[in-house]
């Protein structure tokens, strides 16, 4: 699968609708989890969602896909729930109480081009208050395949959960063609509201995790890591750059997950050690970088859509594989304990202007993944930023990165000369 954005995306110009399960009534009252609280408590915005797209070859109709994207979002439980905010800001949660029926809209696409509409249907539909927050949306051009979007707010889905979408949809289209109940012999998904549960009752985190924690934020002077290069002035949200690089192919992929095995590391480790590298050589300074990590820790989570993330520092300052796997190794163990008890002195988590991530999925290890024909791509909303994502993604055809940035002038030399460095890096890596 692609990562991309949608000011980058392959879309076709076309007639644009959008399926939705309209909620006119709420149940019972759900637990919130801290990255949920976080991303809803910053209100309505544009810019908040995530999205997959799929190219179908075959013709479909809106009743095929309408029914399909029912039982993706009966099977689904976090798709079935939606938040609300207080006036203090409080945010809550609740389970839709309606039964899921789709509905379908036009959209004018007008002068601008599908992909501008498309985007505004997204900002609007998918906002984090949105009621629901997710939206599937139809695009048929005059010729050629049509095309599928699945867009949800961040705070239901995760990378991972993707691919998951596009693959039950598939599935629901399958069954609705053959006249089987859609979802027929299918359980529901596992609910990550039960993992948010689940996250709550954990014993408290061990003395020297949070001991860590704190270490790690006075280390950054009371906030989490940012980029070690100049960004330029960042008093408010700039415009973002987005660019996207092919990195290694499938050979040289393979090369450096043979150098991976022969120094008994995984292939994470490699990319860190260099990206250690180039930061040093630039910066003179240690890698320091939020790294997301997931918390899929049972089998029953793989198959399950929504958030499944949390936020952890990943530290280090020799590029040694050895060092470079203690330091990967840390970061899992920060990441493995609710952080809000260990945030909470700390005022949360302090997200400073030029804060730096960093991003690493492979899709060969997920449990679903589109067919080739279908095209499919990540697509991430557009908003301003102050701050610098960088994301390695790994699949079959090889690596690539997506980085996300602000468009200021330093910025583009600071970040450009930085991916420049990890790309030289890899490609040397892998050399045979």
């Amino acid at each position: 699968m692609r990562l991309t954005s949608i000011s980058q995306a392959r879309l076709p110009e076309g007639r644009l609708s959008s399926c939705t399960v309209p909620v006119t009534g709420t149940g019972r009252p759900l637990p919130v989890s801290f990255d949920q609280g976080m991303h809803v408590g910053t209100g309505p915005r544009p810019g908040s969602w995530m999205a997959v797209s799929l190219e179908l070859a075959a013709p479909v109709s809106r009743a095929e896909l309408g029914a399909a994207w029912a039982g993706v979002v009966q099977r689904h439980h976090t798709l079935r729930t939606v938040f609300s905010a207080d006036d203090d800001g409080r945010v809550r949660l609740h389970e839709i109480a309606d039964a899921v029926r789709p509905v379908w809209t036009g959209h004018d696409v007008g002068a601008s081009g599908t992909r501008a509409a498309l985007q505004a249907v997204a900002d609007s539909a998918c906002s984090p208050l949105a009621r629901p927050s997710h939206r599937l949306c139809l695009i048929e051009p005059a010729a050629g395949p049509v095309v599928v979007v699945l867009a949800a707010d961040h705070a239901h889905v995760d990378a991972w959960s993707l691919p998951l979408l596009a693959r039950d949809l598939l599935d629901g289209m399958a069954d609705h063609r053959a006249g089987r109940p859609v979802g027929a012999g299918r359980a529901p998904a596992a609910s990550f509201v039960e993992h948010t549960r689940e996250l709550a009752a954990r014993p408290p985190a061990p003395p020297h995790v949070a001991r860590r924690w704190a270490r790690i934020l006075a280390d950054g002077g009371g906030t989490m890591p940012v980029f070690p290069l100049p960004l330029g002035e960042l008093g408010a949200p700039v415009p973002e750059t987005v660019t996207t690089r092919d990195v290694l192919d499938a050979a040289d992929l393979a090369r450096l997950e043979a150098r991976a095995g022969a120094l008994r590391v995984r292939l994470l480790v490699l990319v860190v050690s260099v990206l250690t590298r180039a930061t040093a050589d630039l910066a003179g300074r240690p890698l320091r970088a939020v790294l997301p990590v997931h918390s899929r820790t049972e089998p029953r989570w793989r198959d399950a859509v929504g958030w499944f993330i949390t936020n952890s520092v990943l530290e280090c300052s020799d590029p040694a594989p050895e060092s470079c796997r203690a330091a990967v190794r840390e970061t899992l163990e920060l990441g493995s304990h609710a952080l809000e008890p260990i945030l909470r002195p700390h005022g949360g988590m302090p997200v400073p202007p030029g804060m730096f991530m960093l991003s690493y999925l492979d899709y060969r290890r997920l449990p679903a993944a589109p067919a080739p024909e279908q095209r499919a791509q990540h697509i991430s909303a557009a908003a301003p930023t102050t701050g610098v994502q960088v994301w390695f993604v790994v699949g079959e055809g090889g690596l690539h990165l997506r980085a996300r940035y602000p468009g200021t002038g330093q910025a583009h030399r600071s970040v450009g000369a930085w991916l420049d460095a990890v790309g030289a890096g890899l490609r040397a890596a892998a050399r045979p």
